[in-house]
C-alpha cells in the first residue's frame, strides 16, 4: 500500500500525513506490489518536529491507524524500514551519531 492521507487526534494533539513530512516506510517494491503482508508502515514528522508512525493494513478484520512515537521510538523504526526518504541526520535534527 502506499501512503495514505490520515487523521486523527490523540492525547488533544492532531496528527495528520498531510501537514507531516514523510520520512521512512517500508513499501519497498518487490515487483509484484508494495505490500509487506497486507501491512505497511511509514513513519512522520510534524511541523512541529512530533513523530508518528502510521500502520496499513488490508485485511478483513483489522483497522489502519496512527501511533504517536517519542524520539527514541521514532528513530529505532527508522533504523528497521526499509525505504527512506530522508537521510538520518536530516528526519533527526540535533541527534548526534556516533562513529561505530
Amino acid at each position: 500500500m502506499k501512503p495514505r492521507n490520515m487523521t486523527a487526534v490523540i492525547d488533544r494533539k492532531r496528527y495528520s500525513t498531510e501537514t507531516a513530512i514523510l520520512i521512512a516506510g517500508n513499501d519497498h517494491w518487490d515487483g509484484h506490489n508494495f505490500e509487506r503482508s497486507g501491512r505497511n508502515t511509514y513513519l512522520y514528522r510534524t511541523p512541529k518536529g512530533a513523530y508518528f508512525a502510521t500502520h496499513l493494513t488490508c485485511w478483513q478484520g483489522e483497522t489502519s491507524r496512527i501511533e504517536p512515537l517519542d524520539l527514541d521510538g521514532a528513530a529505532e523504526l527508522y533504523e528497521g524500514l526499509s525505504e527512506h526518504r530522508v537521510e538520518f541526520e536530516a528526519a533527526f535534527p540535533g541527534v548526534e551519531v556516533e562513529e561505530a
